[in-house]
């Protein structure tokens, strides 16, 4: 309750101030597909020269299907996902194959009728917002970098940030742990790290709502380590919501071991756990990029506002 209440008196952005404020007014409901459709995303990034998840294969009907399955011959890891999911849901991600199996994070085996259910449960809209239509997508498996590999547990930890106005406002990296079953959740369990927008570095932590220095699992100290590549996390983050027309995006990045930063997806209603992570609130650097936005500015520039308005922020 300490840091919800020092949250409340330094500008905390709650639900109802976001979808009013921010969502509503920067967002045109027109152009929610860029980024609710994960294949528009990707290939919007892919047109801009911003790097994203190789996309294997992809099935947009049942009978497609076996087609889009025939791609994993030869494959050992790979990640099956939905188009349209929300909050990490209907993803399995593949590490190895045991034979016929495939084996997840983790140790458990699936077999290949296993993954033929799954894609015909994400057509079908299972894990879809609204329930609609989806489509299924294979794509290559990121690898974590070894800094952030080491400060996580079973599964990929990602890099959010907040774009407002193409200023990046506030960033943090969701680290999974057992309790979050190796994904980057914040409601299940996974670690919220704070991370200045200038340093680079984890400055805060917290599970839920309670503050940790150190992985709940590996027990391995958390403040202080830099976020590999966080500068050009940053600068693809910028591109692609620039690339969407949207107004105030939260960019998921995931630091790979091979190929650095690449934009995981994009989110038109992002989250505000980040204030908890970085025991800051939101609102304070937002008003700030609405009094100092001046058309015009590059990348770079924008992303130094940014860092200043930080620097500036309670």
């Amino acid at each position: 309750m300490k840091v919800l209440n020092a949250l409340r008196s330094n500008g905390v952005l709650g639900i109802n101030g976001r979808n009013a404020a921010y969502t509503l007014r920067w967002n045109p409901r027109r152009l929610y597909p860029m980024v609710d459709d994960k294949l528009r995303t990707k290939r919007l990034c892919e047109e801009a020269g911003i790097p994203v998840p190789r996309l294997i294969a992809y099935a947009g009907h049942h009978f497609e299907i076996k087609r889009m399955l025939g791609a994993l011959e030869g494959l050992d890891d790979f990640v099956l996902k939905p188009a349209r999911g929300a909050m990490g849901n209907g993803i399995i991600v593949i590490h190895a194959r045991e034979g016929d199996a495939f084996l997840r994070p983790g140790g458990r085996r699936v077999s290949l009728d296993d993954l033929r259910y799954h894609a015909g449960s994400i057509i079908s809209g299972l894990y879809a917002l609204g329930g609609h239509a989806d489509a299924a997508m294979l794509e290559e498996r990121l690898v974590a970098h070894p800094i952030l590999a080491a400060i996580s547990e079973e599964g990929a930890p990602d890099v959010r940030i907040v774009v407002f106005r193409g200023i990046p406002v506030m960033a943090m990296t969701r680290l999974p742990t057992r309790r979050s079953s190796g994904r980057a959740n914040l409601h299940q369990g996974a670690v919220g790290a704070g991370v200045g927008l200038s340093s680079g570095r984890i400055e805060h932590a917290m599970v839920t709502y309670t503050p940790v220095e150190r992985h709940p699992d590996s027990d391995r100290p958390l403040i202080g380590v830099e976020i590999p590549g966080f500068s050009r996390a940053l600068e693809i983050a910028v591109r692609a919501t620039d690339e969407t027309g949207l107004g105030y995006v939260g960019a998921d990045v995931v630091i790979d071991a091979r190929l650095g930063p690449v934009i995981l997806e994009l989110n038109a209603r992002p989250g505000l756990a980040i204030q908890v992570a970085n025991q800051a609130g939101l609102l304070p650097r937002l008003r700030a990029v609405e009094e100092d936005f001046r058309p015009g500015l590059s990348v770079e520039e924008r992303i130094e506002m940014g860092r200043q308005i930080e620097r500036r922020a309670p």
